[in-house]
């Protein structure tokens, strides 16, 4: 039997904590009301030592998960218990719920999320005034929720409902208004038809409570309403389904962009008129041309899975520098963060899943604020008589992608991963036709010449779990399957490698 360390250890998840919430036929409850006092209370305590006192206001908010409800019951009692006074914001976008310490004086917040993941799962993400917490800082939080007591003689605090979505998404409608600058201020979006696919997460409020009463015409947006049982499709920008659902919707409805929202809308995604998506490399490429509108020649941090054709683009056609990083939202965050503390200018920190930090915005990775940004842009641009994706038309797109995850079967993922990117590093040095990246900062990357496949590939340890993801890129018809052979030659003899999903693909495509 695993002691409560061992418990809540399994709970981290890279910088947040998440687990199984609701029992399944298969799956036991994890989060339970007792974890979620505990971890909670471990908050409490870390939040004291560093010197956040009884009586400081924390704000409380959730997705649309089924589970949110019974879980904000145990966060709030303990909140109380440590004589903390509660703002509950009820149903709030995880950004949103980092920007109560901005605008009500909040010392610190608790967002109940599991990000994308299924109805059965949630979590707690935590933040303060200097933004979310690391993984080392949840590793603190695991230790002092298996030790710990409640004050003795504290004052409880008191809960006040508040509704801050309304405050925040003014906060928004005012950046457009003032950004946009129309001839009808307070009304820049006129004309336009945008539709929104929140997913039944909580995005529908950008709908309903930003762009509607800006003057865009909102009909054809879907799946707004909150469902924690997700019954349309995951609320995942990554998802081919969802991102298929907001393309159709956007031809059928002759919109002029559509939206896409993941579930607790730290995330996003967009079409253009023609319903091609703007996700992944492309997302990353127009977030860059708007970052990078104020500081010329600035720096790009992005992980470490995007594309040739990105990296042309942003150093190339509009001369800055593409800083490839490791894989993970906050190691991107943090990343930037560290290059314009040593004087390097770094506006954006982007994830080819959505997640995107300006600096100007707290370097909060907020996907209502990317979105905002982006809808600026389209009525600028609109203006003049221009469309959005005219923009990253010159960025060049492989011919061929794909990913394979094949599975390390060794207790000790991460050592035996390691061991195979040393020998994968050997391997290549000196291989007629592949060339070891210079930029590698995550796993190896490597690429090969005409002859050998016209692309390149990555092998990298994931975040989390006992994988090591490969990615593959080629500019020629033919050319990923080509490398893939290559590489499966070179991973077919590690025995603690289960590399049969590769073999499969090779199979697959004879």
């Amino acid at each position: 039997m695993m002691t409560k360390k061992e418990t809540y250890k399994k709970l981290k998840s890279g910088t947040d904590i998440r687990g199984v919430a609701v029992e399944t036929a298969d799956k036991p409850v994890e989060l339970t009301d007792e974890a979620v006092f505990d971890l909670t209370s471990g908050f409490c305590l870390w939040l004291h030592e560093k010197g956040v006192r009884s009586g400081s206001k924390i704000s409380v908010g959730h997705d649309s998960r089924i589970s949110a409800e019974r879980i904000k019951k145990q966060v709030i009692n303990a909140l109380l218990s440590f004589g903390f006074h509660v703002f509950d914001c009820s149903l709030a976008s995880t950004p949103a719920m980092f920007m109560t310490t901005v605008d009500l004086g909040c010392e610190a917040a608790v967002q109940i999320t599991a990000s994308h993941h299924p109805f059965d799962r949630n979590g707690l993400k935590f933040f303060t005034k200097d933004g979310g917490l690391d993984g080392t800082d949840i590793e603190k939080v695991i230790d002092f929720a298996c030790e710990y007591s409640l004050p003795a003689d504290e004052e409880k605090g008191m809960v006040k409902e508040v509704d801050y979505m309304s405050v925040y998404s003014e906060r928004l409608r005012d950046m457009i208004c003032r950004e946009v600058n129309a001839e009808n201020y307070e009304k820049p979006l006129e004309g336009y038809k945008i539709v929104v696919d929140a997913g039944n997460g909580v995005g529908g409020f950008y709908a309903e409570k930003v762009l509607k009463p800006l003057g865009a015409d909102i009909n054809g947006s879907q799946f707004l309403d909150p469902d924690g049982m997700f019954p349309n499709h995951a609320p995942n920008p990554e998802n081919e389904q969802a991102m298929k659902s907001i393309s159709e919707a956007v031809k059928r409805n002759h919109a002029d962009l559509g939206i896409i929202f993941d579930t607790d809308v730290d995330r996003a995604g967009c079409v253009d008129e023609n319903g091609r998506e703007i996700n992944r490399n492309r997302l990353v490429a127009l977030a860059s041309i708007i970052a990078l509108e104020n500081n010329p020649g600035g720096t790009i941090v992005t992980d470490s899975v995007t594309s040739t054709g990105l990296t042309d683009f942003i150093n190339n056609t509009l001369h800055a520098v593409h800083y490839r990083y490791r894989r993970g939202y906050r190691n991107v965050i943090n990343r930037q963060i560290e290059l314009n503390e040593k004087g390097i200018n770094c506006p954006l920190a982007i994830e080819t899943s959505g997640h995107a930090a300006f600096r100007e915005n707290y370097y909060l990775d907020d996907g209502a604020y990317l979105i905002t940004k982006i809808v600026i842009k389209t009525a600028c641009m609109g203006r003049n008589g221009k469309k959005l994706e005219t923009l990253i038309e010159e960025m060049k797109d492989p011919a061929e992608a794909c990913e394979l995850r094949p599975k390390i079967l060794e207790d000790d993922f991460r050592q035996y991963g390691n061991f195979v990117l040393s020998e994968l590093e050997k391997y290549a040095d000196g291989r007629e036709g592949w060339k070891i990246a210079d930029d590698n900062r995550e796993g190896i990357r490597v690429f090969l010449d005409n002859e050998h496949g016209d692309g390149w590939f990555l092998l990298r340890l994931s975040v989390h779990d006992p994988l090591m993801p490969l990615n593959i890129e080629s500019d020629s018809c033919g050319g990923t399957i080509a490398i893939v052979n290559q590489v499966y030659d070179f991973l077919k003899s590690f025995d603690r490698l289960d590399v049969s999903m590769i073999g499969a693909y090779i199979e697959s495509h004879r």
